[in-house]
């Protein structure tokens, strides 16, 4: 008998947003031109460094901008346009101005004339996936919640490093008079004003300390809430500011993973002990895929967290692209897939034919490098598993001395395969992606020349060696820097978790994504992984959902009445889903490049800007997850389980999955089918205010919203609307999925 389908699955989200005028921006802040260095007549931006001429005495900006103008030759340009950039109060005594270097060689002259330099192109370099979410220092969120300060952030992870500068206490505030929790390194000294508090749980004992003996658990503590670290690099590479999301928020860590393991016992014990110690938010870059809601400890712990008014943002997990393999999937936690950025750390290897592949891997190096031209050694060439992998037992039998050896990629543990390959004389290594990695390439600090391909790149790289008449191939590594501006980004990481969610009902999961593909963020040095360094990059869901996290608490700072699902709400509503290019956002796995669907994307990109003031949110009781595990028709035992409390579902109201007042719905259809759905919202925006519906209608459905404009005169006040789905008649897309979008556009209502 054949497997029916329903006719298809519809898959809508929600969005929201709210401005004096309906309008589409930019909030990356990517400069549109950049100044570069030309000959002696050229037009420039100059920074000039000048004596102050007050003589420590205070000057109006009048009179700072009038002898700051006193050292240019004109006012203007000869296009009209002011010469004058900038007059600066503070950060330096001097100006920017449009200049020529003849302009600058006669200013030297004069009297109080300092130094000049050409502005050159800021990088945006280290976590960098700050800036580029649209955080800005000087405005927005980061500005409004004082950059997380007097929030605490709950990293239940491996440990971490305490020595590290990321989690100096420098201009941090004591913790919050609520803050029960502990310290409890050797020497409790270790905490501070940043790092607050520090527990180790494993299998019951209280004698294991909190120290990271891995490093995961020190980067994703960076990442979230790491304080500002100047001079920050790779092995040299991305030199910049490394900054955690919320960078003036408290940290409490939880250690549940020793040795490489942990259990779902010391999982719980963590989140039981931070909803004791009055942390805010909470990130779990941990977990597994559960068959059940009520067989997963985060799942279970992140309710009662919930129930608290902690909101659990959690990983994904990192089994893409296979779909329906994913962690974390409870519709109180947020669920985070992981994102590209437009920062390559670029390497070229250039072969024997004189054709180029591009990749990307980190050396130690003073300078752009080039190896010397090398034979290529291939151990895979001959199909076997561990010979693609250059696994170390089988390296010393293979003649690679001298040579550039050919490995076929892991989704981790890529560093010990090229420690493996210097140990048996190998001059460098060269990264294969299966048609599975695809597009994504992972950048690690290697301890010999590298370079990582994507799958497209891996394909012309094989068609070169396998040419018959290639007795012996060559190569030779070129590294080239860190880039900006790579294209498509954002786009979905091959590896980032994908839905439709097996085990609850069909809410949609992912509910996002945000970076986390080579993130650099703080790294124990004592971890023997490559070379020592105090950073690292590090990829996966796990670093996305500590961007997240980070959001959140900033969140929770500005707006300190918001519920959980609020906040999640808030997130998600205002989540982008067009890439710095204005096309949707693609996933990297196939190599076409698609663009994504929901079940990889969830409800788009994090937009933390856009998050700060939602406009409208979707709120949801804490017993409405009752009445949506009724309806999810498990029994009373297992109700009871998730909830911590006797639950008879007979005496609960079901609702159906669809039915919960989520930022998204999920149906199955049928033919001749309609369907009415109500949804709640809370205005959180100005009190006199209207919102359009405005609507991207899935292929193959009906729709009618009602009604299509919410008026709201006060801020709190709750409106409802219903929207009708039908099927089509003449639509044919049995088993497939259909997707759309709903976003209510708000302007101001003025009163008179």
């Amino acid at each position: 008998m054949s497997k029916q389908f329903p006719p298809f699955i519809l898959v809508f989200v929600f969005l929201s947003t709210f401005s004096l005028f309906s309008c589409c921006h930019n909030s990356h802040g990517f400069p549109a031109v950049s100044i570069v260095e030309g000959n002696a007549s050229k037009i420039q931006t100059y920074i000039v460094h000048v004596e102050s001429p007050g003589k420590g005495e205070l000057l109006s900006a009048e009179d700072r901008r009038n002898w700051h103008e006193s050292f240019l030759p004109s006012l203007h340009l000869d296009s009209g346009e002011p010469r004058l950039v900038y007059s600066y109060t503070h950060a330096i005594s001097g100006f920017a101005a449009r200049l020529k270097l003849e302009d600058v060689k006669a200013m030297e002259a004069k009297e109080g004339f300092l130094h000049a330099q050409v502005d050159k192109e800021l990088e945006i370099l280290t976590t960098y996936t700050p800036a580029f979410s649209g955080l800005n220092q000087w405005k927005g969120m980061w500005w409004d919640s004082d950059f997380g300060a007097g929030m605490i952030i709950g990293v239940i992870d491996t440990g971490i490093l305490p020595t590290h500068p990321s989690f100096s206490d420098d201009g941090m505030s004591p913790p919050p008079i609520k803050w029960r929790g502990r310290c409890d390194f050797n020497n409790a000294s270790l905490c501070n004003n940043k790092l607050i508090g520090a527990r180790s749980f494993k299998a019951g004992y209280d004698v294991s300390s909190p120290l990271d003996e891995h490093g995961h658990g020190t980067h994703t503590a960076g990442t979230v809430a790491g304080s500002r670290v100047y001079d920050a690099h790779v092995l040299g590479s991305a030199r910049g500011s490394a900054s955690g999301i919320a960078p003036k928020a408290h940290l409490a860590i939880y250690k549940v993973v020793h040795n490489n393991q942990g259990f779902d016992s010391d999982l719980l014990a963590a989140i039981d002990q931070a909803i004791l110690d009055g942390v805010d938010v909470l990130s779990i870059s941990l977990g597994r895929v559960s068959e059940q809601l009520y067989d997963s400890a985060a799942i279970v712990g992140s309710l009662a967290a919930m129930e608290r008014g902690v909101l659990t943002c959690g990983a994904a997990g990192n089994n893409g692209p296979y779909p329906s393999v994913i962690a974390n999937d409870a519709p109180w936690m947020l669920t985070v897939g992981a994102g590209t950025t437009d920062r390559r750390i670029t390497v070229t290897v250039k072969l024997g034919n004189e054709m180029e592949v591009d990749g990307e891997a980190v050396y130690q190096m003073n300078h752009l490098e080039t190896t010397p031209p090398s034979p290529i050694a291939y151990p895979g060439y001959n199909g076997i598993l561990d010979f693609k992998h250059c696994k170390p037992n089988i390296l010393p039998t293979i003649e690679i001395q001298g040579k550039i050896v050919i490995c076929w990629a892991d989704n981790d543990g890529n560093v010990e395969q090229g420690i493996a390959v210097k140990r048996a004389g190998g001059a460098g290594m060269i990264l294969l992606n299966s048609a599975f990695q695809s597009a994504t390439t992972i950048v690690e600090a290697h301890v010999l020349p590298a370079a990582h391909l994507s799958h497209k790149e891996t394909m012309k790289f094989l068609s070169y060696i396998d040419l018959p008449s290639n007795t012996c191939p060559t190569a030779t590594i070129i590294t080239k820097g860190t880039s900006f501006r790579a294209q498509p980004s954002p786009a979905v990481a091959s590896f980032s978790s994908r839905g439709p969610s097996l085990i609850n009902g069909g809410i949609l999961k992912p509910d996002m994504i945000s970076p986390g593909v080579n993130i650099l963020a703080a790294w124990p040095l004592d971890i023997d992984l490559s070379q020592s360094t105090p950073f690292n990059f590090m990829s996966g869901t796990s670093v996305s959902t500590a961007h997240i996290a980070g959001i959140a608490a900033m969140l929770r700072s500005t707006h300190p009445e918001w519920s959980p699902a609020m906040i999640k709400s808030a997130i998600m509503t205002t989540a982008y889903t067009q890439d710095l290019d204005g096309n949707h956002i693609t996933s990297e796995y196939p190599d076409n490049a698609p663009a994504s669907d929901f079940f990889a994307l969830g409800a788009g990109h994090v937009n933390p800007s856009g998050a700060q003031d939602p406009g409208l949110v979707y709120d949801i009781e804490p017993s409405d997850y009752i009445n949506y595990l009724c309806g999810l028709r498990l029994t009373d035992r297992e109700v009871s389980v998730i909830a911590r409390q006797n639950v008879q579902c007979s005496n609960v109201q079901k609702i159906g999955i669809e039915e919960l007042n989520y930022p998204s719905i999920s149906l199955s259809m049928k033919l001749d089918w309609n369907k009415t759905i109500t949804r709640n919202v809370t205005n959180v925006g100005e009190a006199h205010s209207v919102y359009f519906v405005h609507v991207d209608q899935p292929e193959g459905a009906t729709m009618e919203v009602s009604p299509d404009i919410l008026y709201f005169t006060r801020k709190n006040q709750k409106r409802s609307f219903t929207i009708e789905f039908g099927t089509k008649d003449d639509y044919t897309g049995r088993g497939r999925v259909s997707e759309g979008q709903l976003l209510w556009v708000g302007t101001l209502s003025i009163h008179l």
